[in-house]
């Protein structure tokens, strides 16, 4: 997992898993005390998430939330999307453009 960026905008590219959680805590966390404003996570670049990477996830958005700010995920990858929805944090998370339409289930 690699995460470049600042305090306004960070780029997480590789796989956000168990080995990569303690790592991309300690950055997400740092960015959202130092900065102002909304946080946007560019999410373009990653290959895979685990559910410990979306509980890093989800405590930087209640982080961002205490602290006054808000947590935007950008280029949500399809697959992750998918994973949103099934798990409903689609309607909690803040998602640049919204969920692609392929992502929600059929009625």
């Amino acid at each position: 997992m690699h995460i470049r960026g600042d305090h306004a905008e960070l780029v997480v590219g590789g796989r956000l898993d168990v080995r990569s959680a303690a790592d991309a805590r300690t950055v997400l966390h740092s960015a959202l005390d130092d900065g102002v404003g909304d946080l946007v996570l560019d999410l373009t670049e990653l290959d895979s998430w685990d559910a410990t990477g979306l509980g890093v996830i989800m405590g930087a958005h209640r982080r961002a939330g205490r602290a006054g700010r808000r947590l935007v995920l950008r280029g949500v990858p399809p697959q992750m999307q998918r994973l949103l929805v099934a798990t409903r944090l689609h309607r909690i998370l803040a998602i640049e453009g919204g969920i692609a339409a392929e992502s929600l289930p059929r009625v």
